[in-house]
């Protein structure tokens, strides 16, 4: 089987403001708009067939790790918005960025959305067995809302699928118009954490685009596969332009203590 190793290998230093100055204040009725999202029906046998580990405490453990030491240096730098990206594709980073978010919804005082934004090959939904006809392109165009395209899967993770796939995402996600949508999204729900699952680094400038927009980033890597000079030129561009929260080794064959299943994009 295939298997995960997290290792939080550094955080990077300062604070980022990646939102303009004068941002709305704080929606005091969290309560009820998080009530009022649609609420989605997601069968467990098909999220133990896609690897969501929550389902397996034992798997689960690396995850839970994992998101403990995302919370402690959020909260110590102030940070809510992470992006999830790999240098290459199938390196698992969707299934790491799904398995974090719901170990994050264990936490009953933390609010989570996970946004689609791997434009080009979306699979959030596929992973989550979730039907969307909304796509990201059209919310970020204006033709509706990012608010209108959230399913709540637990009642404190809200998650974004996108239903169409898009060729001109780089340009997509460094328009006005992805910046205003997320920004409001994050002012009206006001959520604790806010993932964004983002492309594999080395297949396009997608990454680069976006990273603008984020506190930090998580590299996942995929062992055996991913080359360490791919790694390192992916952690030096990673760290030129955000703050790098730490590596996820993929697919590692060595088993441990700090173990769980994970597969995907």
């Amino acid at each position: 089987m295939e298997h995960i190793q997290t290792a939080m290998l550094k955080s990077g230093a300062g604070l980022r403001q990646p939102w303009p100055p004068g941002s709305a204040p704080v929606p005091q009725d969290r309560k009820s708009l998080w009530e009022a999202i649609p609420a989605a029906k997601i069968h467990p046998l098909h999220l133990e067939a896609n690897r969501v580990a929550h389902l397996q405490p034992a798997a689960s453990a690396a995850f839970d790790i994992l998101r403990t030491r995302c919370l402690q240096l959020l909260r110590q730098n102030n940070w809510t918005t992470v992006a999830i990206t790999s240098p290459n594709r199938d390196a698992g980073k969707s299934t790491v960025a799904l398995n974090l978010a719901f170990s994050l919804a264990l936490r009953d005082d933390c609010h989570t959305i996970l946004l689609d934004l791997d434009l080009r090959r979306p699979s959030l939904g596929e992973l989550l067995g979730l039907r969307s006809t909304l796509a990201l392109e059209d919310a970020f165009g204006g033709l509706h809302t990012l608010d209108q395209m959230l399913q709540c899967v637990r009642p404190n993770l809200a998650v974004a699928a996108n239903g169409r796939p898009v060729q001109l995402a780089a340009e997509l996600l460094q328009s006005p118009g992805m910046t205003k949508a997320i920004r409001d999204l994050k002012q009206r729900f006001n959520p604790d954490v806010l993932i964004c699952d983002l492309p594999p680094m080395l297949a396009s400038d997608d990454v680069a685009a976006f990273l603008p927009n984020v506190d930090c980033v998580i590299l996942v890597v995929e062992a055996e596969a991913d080359t360490l000079g791919q790694v390192d030129a992916c952690e030096r561009e990673l760290a030129a332009q955000t703050n790098v929260l730490g590596v996820v080794l993929n697919k590692c064959r060595q088993q441990n203590d700090l173990t769980a299943n994970a597969r995907g994009d």
